[in-house]
């Protein structure tokens, strides 16, 4: 067995259509491969919310979101079968933890929501930064339903050519 082959496929996971394409695309690969996947959650808590005045029962804490986040990991990775499936749940910032986590990856894997070139501008790409800043290579992958006409035409793509 090759150091190669003990190296994992990071996915990165957030629920979304794209993370799931993303995460299936991974589980092939991995099959092929016979190499582990681990499969991450990020989570950021905005501790300015969670210090306001909030009633008693309100549900905002980080261990109801990060167990929030671990019931959508486990549905979503249920029925992944033949290769095994690590469970990452860490807090932080999205981009910067997937780089961290894939730092000794195979391959890092994430979905692309396709949002407008607008909103990338403002929110930033989890895509694009970890393109830009992986030291492994990136897959990015697109959810079906995200190929979407806009005005009978087709979404024009952020970065030119295939992201590998």
């Amino acid at each position: 067995m090759s150091d190669n082959e003990l190296k994992p496929i990071v996915v990165g996971f957030d629920g979304s259509p794209a993370a799931a394409a993303a995460l299936r695309w991974a589980a092939d690969q991995a099959r092929e491969l016979n190499c582990p996947i681990d499969v991450v959650s990020v989570w950021h808590m905005d501790y300015a919310v969670v210090m306001a005045p909030v009633p008693p029962v309100s549900s905002t804490g980080p261990e109801n979101v990060e167990a929030a986040q671990r019931a959508v990991l486990d549905e979503a990775t249920a029925d992944v079968t033949g290769v095994e499936l690590r469970h990452v749940l860490i807090e932080g910032d999205v981009k910067k933890m997937l780089v961290e986590m894939a730092r000794d990856a195979r391959l890092l894997v994430v979905g692309n929501r396709g949002r407008s070139p607008l909103t990338e501008l403002l929110l930033g790409s989890v895509s694009s930064y970890c393109v830009h800043h992986a030291s492994c290579p990136v897959v990015v992958v697109k959810a079906a339903e995200q190929r979407v006409m806009h005005e009978d035409r087709p979404m024009t793509p952020l970065t030119p050519g295939p992201l590998l």
